[in-house]
């Protein structure tokens, strides 16, 4: 069971009506996966972060609200310790955003680390809330640590040019962010997703050796979570392939293809119809690229 702090009072009660109410979700809250390992919600996002013998590495800074408030609870949960290292998962502002607030938070100047794609995305349109990284590497970094080192690895192009993944050996937990969740459809039209490198980007993700799973949205997971994605793009590109191969337009795929075995799945309802899209532009403009 993961150990919980929620980080905002409860709401008080304005009579017994309001006491019968459901209490409102807080805006954040900070999960302990492992002994030195965090992820801290804010709203719909997840942030992760490690807390190492050299100091506290801290993946994905959301915003720059986000950022103020991850920043004093990492400063909550490992007083004293610096700020090592902030990296981004990838470029997109709505996690990318707000390095600087945390690091004027540390008083120092903590190195921002990305894979090096998204260091060229983030110069060609430049971002004052989202800096550029100081680091970048090609494939696989490595923050070594006595007790929990963080590896930082491209697995390949999937919602980005320049995704990455954290992931901690030692400990068997991983950090994914956008490209994969917790019994949950894809994001809409699965926009700025890279076909078919995005199936096999899953696949290799699956294929690391880890137990637990936090995710860029909803609850974390374990690998169990990642199979059942897993088989449901597989069975997505199966079925949006057949539709296309018997001559359906997109339309008529969105409308006709369906996978009631993930109806219960979260988002499927308003998503669904919208991932057969994307996934059928996907594999449309790749059968043209031959």
């Amino acid at each position: 069971m993961f150990s919980r702090h929620l980080a905002l009072a409860a709401l008080v009660a304005a009579g017994p009506l309001a006491a019968q109410q459901p209490a409102a979700q807080p805006r954040f809250e900070t999960t302990q996966i492992a002994d030195g390992v965090y992820q801290f919600r804010w709203m719909g996002h997840n942030a992760f972060f490690v807390v190492t013998d050299a100091g506290v590495v801290a993946v994905d800074p959301i915003s720059l609200e986000a950022a103020a408030t991850y920043a004093t609870e990492i400063k909550r949960v490992a007083p004293g310790k610096p700020l090592r290292a902030i990296v981004y998962s990838h470029h997109h502002s709505d996690h990318a955003s707000g390095a600087s607030v945390l690091r004027r938070a540390f008083g120092g100047n903590a190195p921002i680390i990305a894979h090096a794609n998204a260091r060229a995305r983030l110069l060609a349109q430049p971002d004052s809330a989202l800096p550029p990284p100081d680091s970048t590497f090609t494939d696989r970094l490595v923050l070594d640590d006595p007790t929990r080192p963080v590896e930082l690895r491209f697995l390949g192009r999937t919602h980005s040019d320049n995704m990455i993944v954290a992931y901690l050996p030692r400990q068997k937990i991983a950090f994914a962010v956008d490209f994969v969740s917790n019994d949950r459809v894809g994001y809409r039209d699965l926009p700025d997703t890279f076909y078919p490198d995005h199936f096999d980007t899953l696949r290799r993700l699956q294929a690391l050796d880890f137990e637990r799973i936090v995710f860029g949205h909803g609850p974390p997971g374990d690998k169990a979570s990642v199979d059942r994605q897993v088989r449901y793009y597989d069975d997505l590109r199966a079925a949006v392939a057949a539709a296309i191969a018997r001559g359906a337009s997109e339309d008529e795929a969105a409308r006709t293809v369906q996978l009631p075995q993930y109806q219960q799945w979260g988002s499927y309802a308003e998503w669904f119809p919208l991932n057969v899209r994307g996934v059928y532009r996907g594999l449309a403009a790749a059968r043209g690229a031959r």
